[in-house]
């Protein structure tokens, strides 16, 4: 029988969500149903709702969530009802790269996450009124208060209540990248540089890993002062302002004119990318994380790659997320962690204000908090910008 449930809708031509009532379609074999207690905000979500990916609306987004299991499909194994999980990345489960630990170079990483709807073309979301909405978005579609999930997606955790586990949330997506950038891929060694470009949610935990990883110098660069100054306190040995500093200059002093041994470049914005691919040293590597809009191009001299410079891409911090999520979720118990720094918790009813947090910068990580203290008309805000 369909679940009735609250979601957001994301529509075209539309600058935010929209909260609507839906139908949730019963698991079929390989999918569960979750209650959300918390999903994150992405800058994706936001990209796809302004039409600079290529995810059809109108669809159900979200793909930072954490709730508790209601009720799998028959062919679930491993979770049961009333597991706690942690939603992320989708893959199929069966090729190759999924059973040898690399989900996030399965062959259908790309629809399974941004198709928004199963392989046969069917969604499992719909008004009320019957109108079909894309759904499964990164596997779940968690921007509402209950999500039908594939179950590949779920991450059982442990966590002591709601509250604990809405803390998780971001892990599945923002904190897994950034930590996963630097520690699964570029793996710094004691005394490397490391140069960061955007100090957003997976900015800001590469920072954290880059610490953790024992580099060098670890540099900065955004144009949003209190997010600069987060940095520093979280890692950062420099900061560059790149409203007023010159980012490339700045790159060459810190590293006396030899170029930074990593760059990872969250911002999207292709002009950075070019950049980065000047910055860093012989053998060094870009990781490219940021999504700029579809058919965006950069380019670069070709010569300057001969001699063992890399640019690579970085899917969900290219992580097995049956052993990853559960490792993040210690380091930040441990205190070695600490995203908890940059998360806001915002009530379904201030959605519009959380995108407009996020858009600002004024907010690094919104979460939407569903049936906790600030699920009410009055909330009481307590979360660190």
């Amino acid at each position: 029988m369909p679940t009735p449930t609250t979601a957001a809708v994301a529509r075209a031509g539309q600058d935010t969500f929209h909260w609507e009532r839906v139908l949730l379609d019963d698991p079929r074999p390989d999918e569960i149903l979750v209650r959300l207690v918390a999903t994150g905000l992405c800058h994706t979500d936001l990209s796809v709702l302004a039409g600079r990916l290529p995810t059809p609306l109108p669809a159900v987004l979200g793909h930072e969530g954490a709730g508790v299991v209601e009720s799998v499909g028959r062919d679930v194994v491993g979770l049961s009802p009333g597991d706690k999980v942690v939603l992320t990345f989708n893959s199929c489960g069966q090729c190759a790269h999924c059973r040898t630990g690399a989900p996030t170079r399965c062959g259908t990483y790309f629809p399974r996450n941004f198709g928004a709807g199963r392989g046969d073309g069917s969604t499992p979301i719909a008004t009320e009124g019957g109108e079909p909405l894309g759904g499964l978005f990164f596997g779940q579609s968690s921007l509402g208060r209950h999500a039908l999930v594939s179950a590949q997606c779920a991450v059982r955790v442990d966590a002591a209540d709601d509250d604990e586990l809405a803390l998780l949330a971001p892990v599945g997506c923002g904190i897994q990248t950034g930590v996963g950038a630097v520690l699964n891929v570029l793996r710094p060694r004691p005394g490397d540089s490391v140069a960061v470009f955007g100090a957003g949610a997976v900015g800001l935990s590469a920072v954290m890993a880059a610490r953790l990883s024992g580099a060098g110098d670890i540099v900065v660069a955004d144009v949003v002062p209190s997010r600069l100054a987060l940095a520093t306190e979280l890692g950062a040995t420099h900061t560059i302002d790149t409203r007023g500093e010159n980012l490339g200059e700045r790159l060459s002093g810190i590293s006396g004119g030899a170029g930074v041994t990593y760059v990872v470049e969250t911002t999207g914005v292709p002009a950075l990318l070019e950049l980065a691919a000047t910055a860093i040293t012989t053998y060094g590597t870009v990781a490219v994380i940021g999504a700029p809009a579809a058919g965006s191009r950069a380019s670069f001299d070709i010569n300057s790659l001969i001699d063992g410079r890399t640019i690579r891409g970085v899917a969900e911090g290219s992580s097995d997320r049956v052993t990853f999520i559960p490792a993040l979720v210690r380091l930040a118990r441990q205190g070695r962690l600490p995203y908890e720094r940059f998360v806001r918790f915002y009530a379904p009813h201030e959605l519009d204000r959380a995108v407009a947090d996020a858009r600002s910068g004024r907010t690094v990580k919104p979460v939407i908090r569903f049936g906790g203290a600030q699920d009410t008309q009055n909330p009481r805000q307590d979360a660190h910008s």
